[in-house]
């Protein structure tokens, strides 16, 4: 960072060869010139701050290539022209552009289409001597009609909190959205008004609750069309939840597949940020194995072995086909959804980093969910693939023997369900770590062969893991096998 040094000259052109560099503050300066386009080779960039100097051009298009880009200002320059379209710059408020007389605020449409929203510094110059004219009669007014409203808004609130002080409570909940805004959605071009989410939602009644993340609350909402939805409601940290906002619709906007949770849509509005999903019937895998007073008796193997399947599915996809790569870096039971058959579906993208084609891992913090972090994150802040699939492998021992992966509760030597397990193994004594819903003689051999691969995916090793494709090819070939099995058993008692 080099803000507030006084710098003159134009924007150096080389600091797109910084590919790793995060932050880059040049703000309080008196750079002049136009911004280079040079910057969106800058691909681990996300915070570009150009505000406050003397920059002129327009904003390079290529800008929006910068996927990791959560924070962007440049306000208070001399730009022209449009503001990028796509990428991050969706996410940006207009604030983060304010300070540009020639610059259009409007998003989707040319200045030249429509009156500008800011007007130029010629215009307001002209204008400056009748504004003075009217501000101080206009201060005196407005002065004493604002005692005259707070007195009366007074009265009435009082009044009105005798009669139905939830009314009120409401009310001052919603004050933030008193100016209507948009959600934009992705999957239906029907207008969704702000209001129609709080209607949909007794304005975030905490009767509504169906989930909670790390950064929020998720409701179940029904929409005016009759289509139920969750909305995740992020709140807390404002660089935190502009963070995972951020990640959240950078991924699932581009990220389509059967196995990833469907984004329909999102709001940013105020210090609110609203993410709408499509409504999964049957919760998270963390609470039908381990919430449930049943134990996941109602998780028998069969649905777990497809629930492995499908979550393997959506992680291949992540690592291998969707473009760019992403990783997810929070794989766990509780980012599992599972809709009205019990079909996976990855969840909560908070955390993920889109990956170039050239790169194998992401520098970052060490992120993630206790007993799901891989072991090598301590030791080094790269994120790869195979960290994903070490938390996978995790989810895996879960769905075998019913055991978080971590337990504080338990006997001492048994708390950490891969220490655990490794150990039962060692001992010759691994089917005794399945859980009883799934034990049975008949399909022994095949909870080994999971087992087996769940051991492969925590392995310390990480080159020793396997690939998100290999763990889909492996427990489609189980899941084959069972179903040949019964064909043949179906056979033999006369029932083809």
């Amino acid at each position: 960072m080099v803000s507030n040094n006084l710098l003159a000259g134009p924007v150096w052109p080389g600091f797109g060869r910084l590919v790793k560099l995060h932050v880059l503050d040049l703000s309080w300066n008196n750079f002049s010139g136009g911004i280079p386009d040079e910057l969106s080779n800058m691909s681990s960039l996300e915070v570009l701050n150009l505000a406050h100097n003397d920059l002129n051009g327009s904003i390079p298009s290529s800008l929006t290539e910068l996927n990791f880009l959560s924070q962007f200002d440049v306000s208070f320059n001399n730009l022209t022209g449009d503001i990028p379209a796509g990428g991050q710059f969706s996410t940006f408020a207009n604030e983060d552009f304010v300070g540009n007389s020639a610059l259009c605020l409007l998003r989707n449409a040319s200045c030249s289409d429509k009156a500008p929203i800011v007007e130029t510094a010629h215009r307001k110059k002209n204008t400056a001597s009748l504004v003075a004219l009217g501000v101080g009669t206009g201060v005196g007014v407005i002065f004493i009609l604002w005692i005259s409203y707070v007195v009366l808004s007074r009265v009435v609130r009082s009044r009105m909190h005798e009669r139905n002080p939830k009314a009120v409570a409401n009310a001052e909940d919603s004050s933030g959205y008193a100016n209507s805004s948009l959600v934009l959605l992705f999957q239906n071009n029907k207008d969704l008004s702000i209001e129609d989410i709080l209607k949909s939602t007794n304005h975030f009644d905490q009767a509504y609750i169906v989930g909670c993340g790390g950064f929020g609350l998720v409701y179940k909402s029904t929409l005016p069309d009759g289509r139920k939805v969750a909305v995740k409601r992020l709140s807390g940290d404002y660089s935190q939840i502009e963070r995972e906002f951020q990640a959240e619709v950078e991924t699932l906007s581009r990220a389509q597949h059967q196995n990833l949770v469907l984004l329909e849509g999102y709001c940013k509005i105020g210090n609110d940020r609203l993410l709408i999903y499509s409504y999964m019937e049957n919760g998270s895998l963390d609470y039908w194995l381990h919430e449930r007073p049943d134990s996941g008796a109602q998780l028998d193997w069969q649905k777990r072995l497809r629930i492995a399947q499908g979550s393997a599915r959506g992680l291949a996809y992540l690592h291998l086909s969707c473009e760019p790569h992403i990783l997810h870096r929070d794989i766990k039971s509780s980012n599992i959804l599972l809709d009205e058959n019990f079909e996976a579906h990855l969840a909560d993208f908070g955390l993920a980093r889109l990956v170039c084609a050239y790169d194998t891992h992401v520098t970052t913090d060490v992120v993630g969910t206790l007993g799901y972090i891989p072991p090598e994150y301590a030791q080094s802040p790269v994120a790869t693939y195979k960290g994903d699939v070490y938390s996978f492998g995790i989810v895996l021992l879960e769905l075998l023997t019913g055991r978080r992966p971590v337990d504080m509760c338990r006997p001492k030597g048994s708390r950490d369900v891969v220490s655990w397990v490794l150990q039962m193994k060692k001992e010759d004594r691994e089917t005794e770590v399945f859980h009883p819903n799934v034990h049975d003689k008949s399909i022994e051999a095949e909870l080994l062969r999971v087992l087996e691969i769940a051991c492969l995916c925590v392995t310390a090793a990480p080159k020793s893991r396997p690939t998100s494709q290999q763990l889909v090819t492996w427990l489609d070939d189980i899941a084959e096998s069972r179903a040949q099995s019964s064909d043949e058993a179906s056979d033999s008692f006369g029932f083809a």
